[in-house]
């Protein structure tokens, strides 16, 4: 993988791991949805800047990750954009205090250590 092309994945991860950020940054601002609360909830996606941000990144991300496929085989793009579990995962400890779970460490473990093996070259 050249540098401009692990820049365009460096790029796509950031993007969609941003997206999940300000689309859960914007789920907490809704609240619960319920029945009664269905309709006003999606109406108020519209209205809601981290949803529509979130939104905004996954699509710059969707792009970057178009253009990465247009020079890097989708077998070896597809795993590699996988990091963005590792991204998510330390979005929601530092800005969500979610508590991460030794087993769910373990997980991430094999994602990086099965990307370095997707992407490691001879």
């Amino acid at each position: 993988m050249t540098p401009q092309e692990f820049g365009l994945l460096v790029l796509c991860i950031i993007f969609n791991a941003s997206g999940q950020f300000f689309l859960k940054a914007g789920a907490l601002k809704l609240g619960q949805v319920t029945a009664s609360n269905l309709v006003s909830h999606v109406l108020s996606i519209v209205i809601t800047p981290e949803l529509l941000v979130g939104l905004v990144c996954y699509g710059l991300g969707s792009i970057a990750y178009i253009l990465l496929l247009t020079r890097v085989k989708l077998s070896i793009a597809g795993p590699s954009a996988a990091l963005m579990y590792v991204f998510s995962l330390l979005f929601g400890y530092f800005a969500f205090q979610e508590q991460i779970p030794i087993n769910r460490l373990f997980g991430l473990g094999f994602i990086v250590f099965g990307v370095v093996l997707v992407m490691w070259q001879r």
